[in-house]
């Protein structure tokens, strides 16, 4: 697509006042059009964005910021819409997009690390051959995992791509579910092939399972083998038991990298002292070639309101006495 060709995108506004989201006399799309570019129209409820691509992009991510704003306040005033845009023109920057580290360029543009734990997490990964990724949700611990292997796949540096969940609703027994083993596991594997379904697209995902490059399997089935020249990638690994998180790092065989991610905060296993991934900070934590990744709140990309709800759950869990995540051992180098 030419960048001089104009794209028209609509955002219909749903228990937001229009005009409070413009502001009186739309001195709030005044503003914004001067600094972004662009042309903004408000019919009714919607409102249409046209633009080129860049445009039309950034005008999105102005409004869904802008929206959620006024939800929250009950108001939007010029001011705050002058720090979303600053926020915006920052990160839009050729510095700031010379710092970020491009990732993996799948079917949707180039994937980066962001912020400077995902920035650590990049590198401890190119370093290290077995890194855990431990922090809250909407912190991109298992998106980057999927985009660092398919980069090695795409290099030839691994050959295969393993991913896996423990499926603790199944306790693991799924032979008494309906349906074969694809339908039995889909629920627990479907972050990991949306994931991949996003980076590679349906066909060429399709191709590579077809041809056993890439699996998205169950925990319980990993039972058995070593896996060489392969990227492995555990995710809710919280989930997993020690005996469990034992087993999948003895999986390792030669040129194989693992990473392993979860959410110490989110175990659903019965006992949650049993959970793996608590006990492997202290197993591990000084064994070289292995190294330990911390996201917090600060690294979430998702929805504005994922930060709040686990800023809310720490500030809960503080007032109860319960210390809202494991503390960090020293990484081994």
């Amino acid at each position: 697509m030419a960048p001089t060709d104009i794209l028209e995108r609509r955002i219909v506004l749903e228990d937001v006042d229009p005009l409070a989201l413009v502001g009186a006399n739309d001195m709030h799309l005044r503003l914004i059009e001067q600094r972004l570019g662009g042309t903004v129209i408000v019919r009714g409820n919607t409102l249409i964005l046209r633009g080129d691509l860049n445009e039309v992009q950034t005008l999105e991510a102005l409004f869904q910021e802008l929206v959620y704003l006024l939800r929250r306040n009950e108001r939007l005033l010029p001011e705050d819409v002058a720090t979303v845009l600053d926020v915006l023109t920052l990160e839009k920057s050729p510095a700031r997009m010379a710092e970020e580290e491009i990732i993996f360029v799948g079917r949707q543009g180039p994937i980066r690390a962001r912020t400077p734990h995902q920035q650590e997490y990049w590198r401890s990964v190119q370093t290290h051959d077995v890194v855990f990724a431990i922090g809250p949700a909407g912190t991109g611990k298992t998106y980057l995992a999927v985009a660092m292997a398919l980069a090695m796949l795409r290099r030839n540096e691994v050959a295969r791509l393993i991913l896996s969940r423990p499926a603790v609703e199944a306790g693991e027994s799924l032979g008494f579910l309906p349906g074969d083993l694809q339908e039995k596991v889909d629920p627990y594997l479907r972050p990991l092939t949306d994931a991949l379904l996003e980076m590679l697209g349906a066909e060429k995902l399709r191709s590579l399972m077809e041809r056993r490059i890439i699996e998205v399997i169950p925990l319980a089935y990993m039972r058995g083998r070593t896996l060489n020249n392969a990227f492995l990638i555990l995710d809710e690994a919280q989930n997993a038991t020690i005996g469990q998180m034992k087993m999948f790092l003895t999986r390792l065989g030669r040129s194989t990298k693992a990473v392993v991610t979860g959410d110490v905060t989110q175990i659903d296993l019965s006992d949650p002292t049993a959970s793996g991934l608590v006990d492997v900070q202290t197993v591990l934590r000084n064994v070289p070639g292995i190294a330990f990744v911390y996201f917090d709140r600060t690294d979430v990309l998702r929805h504005r309101l994922v930060a709040d709800i686990i800023e809310a759950y720490e500030r809960s869990q503080r007032r109860h006495g319960t210390p809202p995540e494991t503390p960090a051992p020293t990484n081994g180098q």
